[in-house]
């Protein structure tokens, strides 16, 4: 009997054993199958689900040449190296192949990052050529991939260097352009998620892929023509060479409706080599952001308020004594020697200060600069050609300037008589231009512009909206009149230097260089703004000489660049002799 029982207990307590057993592998299943599901589809998941970033294609940029497109600058595919360290089973055989191949393109550690097994994602080189890629692809180094990137390559080399910009090496654009317009450019990157196979290769099925297909930034088109780009750079650095001068701007520019045909620099770069550049001087456009005293060029808005006022005529006469007085200041010429009674277009033929003081004498009592003569040349300086504004042109960096309201201690009658001639103000030479369209081309405004439109995903070009139009800066018989004041001030001392046929007007200036607050006597910048054309202007151009410690004149420094681009310009543009 105790035998039995013996037996049967233990029978008893290998089944209870067994269901023990059985219970714990049932709620070890329960707890992995049911309570951790979630956390190990994750895992799993995480193992087989590669997100894989498709990257967009950066916009290129285009130019005009005689009306067809041409890229100023395109995408070139490069490719960059990376590796998977968790799927490297043989990083010795992968080191010595890659630094092989892609020696220099690596980056420096490359085994260091092969062996972080912490993530499943790093960079080992970049900016590698389709060559080194496909070899490194032929060894099928498994945990090894590549990804294509668009590298910025300039078919026209340095051409419009400052209007452009650049992409640095973290993708985004700086200067020109590219910065501003760089949201545009960027475009949007697309991603997709597949389930994958050991070795990293996306499946096609399963219900966990996900497919965002990536949007290219958009093709810019440019309002600048590649012929004029090129042929006003070639003629800035010429003439500046030849002249003696250091560092010079250009803007050529379409009066009837605000286009940028081009803008030149000097010194300049090659984007390609930005990296290269010691002086980062260099990448800024200073004709939209070096704001300086424009000098004379002013004159010619100063007699166009004045005739649009009604308080003078090109034929008003005033007493040129060479000097006239200011509150306790006395204001010269610079040009003497034409004294006695003479016309507003003789004061604008020789530039005389005295003659400018007078206009703005004759906006208040005709003594004095009243503070509604001071009020006057603020609406129209300020307001109507927007000195001293911003212009809103589509390139990173532009500067407002500075010009002083007559509501402030300093906008008082001496800065107003100095400003009648360019002095006492900071504008740039993208604000004098534009404004100056409006002096010639019937009175109105076009807001500048340097984007023509983009060309969109089938080819097509699509233009741009059209930018602010200011009509009535002056009256259209206002700039009938000053468009002729200025042809006859050219025509008075330079009209052999300019192809017959053809309304060709312009005014020189020459101004002060002001350091540390204080004008000084050894620096003068050079410049001559002017217009060209025959039944109508057809463009604007404005040239701009300088350099440390040169005293530079616009009518030997300036005027010749001009010269020489606009004659160019008449055959280039096949314009037709005036009758």
């Amino acid at each position: 009997m105790e035998l039995s029982l013996q037996k049967g207990s233990r029978s008893r307590i290998l089944a209870g054993l067994l269901l023990l057993v059985i219970a714990i592998f049932i709620a070890r299943l329960f707890y992995l199958q049911i309570i951790q599901h979630d956390e190990y589809v994750r895992q799993a998941e995480a193992e087989q689900i590669r997100p894989l970033i498709i990257p967009a294609k950066r916009g290129e940029i285009y130019a005009y040449d005689s009306g067809n497109l041409v890229p100023l600058v395109m995408n070139q595919t490069v490719y960059t190296l990376f590796a998977d360290p968790v799927m490297v089973t043989d990083s010795t055989k992968a080191l010595k192949v890659i630094r092989e191949v892609a020696g220099g393109n690596l980056r420096p550690k490359t085994e260091d990052l092969l062996a972080r097994k912490d993530t499943r994602y790093q960079i080992l080189g970049t900016k590698l050529t389709r060559k080194q890629a496909e070899l490194i692809k032929k060894e099928s180094l498994l945990g090894i991939g590549f990804q294509e990137v668009a590298q910025r390559i300039y078919p026209e080399g340095g051409l419009a260097a400052q209007t452009l910009g650049f992409v640095n090496d973290g993708g985004t654009g700086q200067y020109g352009v590219e910065e501003a317009l760089n949201e545009r450019l960027v475009g949007h990157d697309g991603l997709l998620e597949s389930v994958t196979d050991v070795s990293g290769v996306p499946l096609t099925i399963g219900d966990k892929n996900v497919n965002k297909p990536a949007k290219n930034g958009d093709n810019i088109v440019l309002t600048i023509d590649r012929n004029v780009q090129a042929y006003a750079e070639k003629a800035l650095a010429s003439g500046l060479k030849k002249l003696g001068a250091q560092n010079g701007s250009v803007i050529i520019m379409d009066p009837q409706n605000g286009d940028i045909m081009a803008m030149a620099n000097v010194p300049t770069y090659n984007p390609k080599d930005f990296t290269k550049v010691k002086d980062a001087a260099v990448f800024n456009n200073n004709v939209i952001n070096s704001p300086y005293e424009p000098g004379s060029d002013i004159k010619t808005f100063t007699i166009a308020t004045g005739i649009d006022k009604g308080v003078i005529k090109p034929t008003s006469t005033y007493n040129n004594l060479d000097y006239i007085k200011v509150a306790d200041r006395t204001i010269v010429n610079a040009f003497k020697g034409e004294t006695g009674v003479i016309t507003m277009q003789h004061a604008l033929n020789y530039s005389l200060n005295t003659g400018m003081v007078t206009v703005a004498q004759r906006l208040g009592d005709g003594n004095r600069i009243t503070r509604g003569a001071r009020d006057t040349m603020y609406n129209y300086f300020h307001d109507r050609f927007r000195f001293g504004q911003l212009t809103g042109i589509e390139l990173a960096g532009e500067q407002r300037g500075t010009i002083i309201p007559p509501t402030e201690v300093e906008g008082n009658a001496v800065r107003y008589s100095n400003m009648t001639f360019g002095q006492g103000m900071d504008l740039t030479m993208l604000q004098v231009a534009s404004a100056f369209c409006s002096l010639v081309n019937g009175g109105t405004y076009y807001q500048p512009t340097i984007i023509a439109g983009n060309v969109s995903d089938s080819g097509e070009f699509v233009e741009a909206e059209q930018k602010r139009v200011y009509p009535n800066t002056i009256q259209p018989e206002t700039s009938k009149t000053i468009h002729t004041m200025i042809r006859k001030a050219r025509q008075a001392f330079y009209a052999d230097y300019d192809t017959p046929g053809y309304d060709i007007g312009g005014k020189t200036g020459t101004s002060q260089t002001i350091r540390n607050g204080k004008y000084i006597d050894d620096e003068t910048i050079a410049t001559y703004l002017g217009y060209g054309g025959n039944s109508k202007p057809r463009y604007v151009i404005m040239v701009e000489a300088s350099g440390k410690g040169q005293n530079l004149q616009g009518n030997l420094h300036a005027l010749p660049i001009f010269t020489d681009i606009s004659n160019w310009l008449i055959d280039y543009l096949k314009l037709q002799p005036k009758g």
